[in-house]
């Protein structure tokens, strides 16, 4: 089994599109008012937004997108108006992250895990 892709809510979808467009993903279906859906660059995954009257209650969806050069990727995006919460800083369990929100406040977090993410010390054998 391998995820193909993860689908998040919007109550604006063009707002949500240009967001992760400028984040650098690649725009593949456009459906509006309802759906849009995007290729990462790396990888096989692709990511869609669907529009909802409501978004979830609480501390909402979190997505975490991995970026091999964070610092530089961070940089670019600050360039081009991005804002983020928390700059990139080394986390207990050894990766490096970024935090921001997108236009529905849902939590994106870029990242760089390298060797760590699939192999931490503490992986079960």
């Amino acid at each position: 089994m391998n995820l193909n892709q993860i689908t998040i809510p919007s109550v604006e979808l063009t707002k949500a599109i240009q967001f992760y467009q400028i984040l650098g993903l690649k725009l593949i279906v456009e459906s509006l008012p309802h759906y849009a859906r995007f290729e990462c660059l790396d990888g096989n995954a692709t990511f869609s937004i669907h529009l909802v009257e409501q978004l979830p209650k609480g501390e909402g969806i979190w997505v975490y997108f991995e970026c091999e050069n964070l610092d530089e990727q961070v940089e670019k995006l600050i360039n081009k108006g991005i804002v983020f919460e928390e700059m990139p800083s080394d986390k207990n369990w050894l990766w490096r992250e970024a935090r921001l929100k997108d236009p529905d406040n849902n939590q994106i977090i870029l990242y760089f895990a390298g060797h760590n993410r699939l192999n931490p010390p503490w992986r079960i054998k």
